[in-house]
C-alpha cells in the first residue's frame, strides 16, 4: 500500500549558508519531514511558487498538507495597519500559503495548519490576528512548554483527550474567527490554542503550538496521515 503523500510548506530565505555556500535557498526544520515520516507519510517540501494555478495543481498530486510555522503573516492580509512589534513581512510565502490553503479546501484534502499555518488558515477565512502577545514566547529560539485544553466534543479533543502540555513559540494569534472556523483548544488566559473547520469537505484541524518540536507525540500527524490515508 503507498503511503500517504503529506506536502508541508517551507520557508523562503534570503541569505543561508551551508558548506562553501551562501546562497538563497528553501529551507524547513527537519522536525517537519520527520514528524511526516514517523507518522507513516511520505513527506514533499512545497518552496513558494508564483505560477498562476501551481497551488492548485501541487494539492491535487497530494493526499493531505501541512502549512508550516514561520513568520508573522502580513497585516494586510488581514486588513490591520502593522504594530511596531510585528516581524517583517514574508510576502510571497503568505500568497503561496494562502493559495495552498485555499486549494486543500476546495479539492477536499486534509489540512493540518501549524502556528503560522493555523494564523493563516483563520486569515484565509476572513478572520483576523493578535499582533502581539505578552508572554507567550520564551527565550529566542527555545520552545516554551505549557498547557491547552481541548474544547470537550471537538475532533481535537477526540486526537488528543484532555489538557496536554505544548511546546510552543509564538506572539502572534487568533482574534476574530475566520468564517466556518471554530475554536477548539484555549490556554490557561483564554488564548485560542486550535482551530477547525467541521464544515470543511476533509479534515482542517490548526494548532497555535509546534508537534514538529515533540517527536515523542504523534497524535495529530497522525491524525492527518490517517485521514490523508482514507
Amino acid at each position: 500500500m503507498a503511503l500517504p503523500l503529506i506536502g508541508v510548506s517551507t520557508y523562503l530565505e534570503p541569505d543561508v549558508r551551508w558548506g562553501v555556500w551562501r546562497l538563497p535557498a528553501a529551507l524547513l526544520p527537519a522536525g517537519y519531514h520527520q514528524l511526516v515520516q514517523a507518522a507513516g507519510g511520505l513527506a514533499a517540501l512545497l518552496p513558494p511558487d508564483s505560477a498562476p494555478g501551481a497551488a492548485g495543481t501541487a494539492v491535487h498530486r497530494l493526499d493531505g498538507l501541512v502549512v508550516a510555522g514561520g513568520p508573522d503573516v502580513q497585516p494586510v492580509r488581514y486588513r490591520a495597519v502593522p504594530d511596531s512589534r510585528t516581524g517583517p513581512p514574508a510576502p510571497e510565502r503568505d500568497a503561496w500559503e494562502l493559495a495552498l490553503i485555499e486549494a486543500a479546501l476546495e479539492q477536499g484534502v486534509p489540512l493540518l495548519g501549524v502556528c503560522r499555518g493555523m494564523q493563516l488558515l483563520n486569515v484565509a477565512r476572513g478572520g483576523t490576528l493578535v499582533q502581539h502577545l505578552e508572554g507567550h514566547t520564551g527565550d529566542p529560539g527555545v520552545f516554551a512548554s505549557h498547557a491547552v485544553t481541548p474544547v470537550a466534543g471537538s475532533e481535537l479533543a477526540r486526537v488528543l483527550p484532555g489538557t496536554v502540555e505544548v511546546p510552543a513559540y509564538h506572539h502572534q494569534a487568533v482574534q476574530h474567527l475566520g468564517s466556518g472556523l471554530v475554536a477548539s483548544a484555549h490556554a490557561a488566559d483564554g488564548t485560542v490554542e486550535a482551530v477547525e473547520m467541521p464544515s470543511a469537505a476533509a479534515w482542517t484541524v490548526g494548532v497555535q503550538w509546534h508537534p514538529e518540536a515533540d517527536a515523542t507525540d504523534l497524535r495529530l500527524m497522525r491524525a492527518l496521515v490517517g485521514e490523508a490515508s482514507g
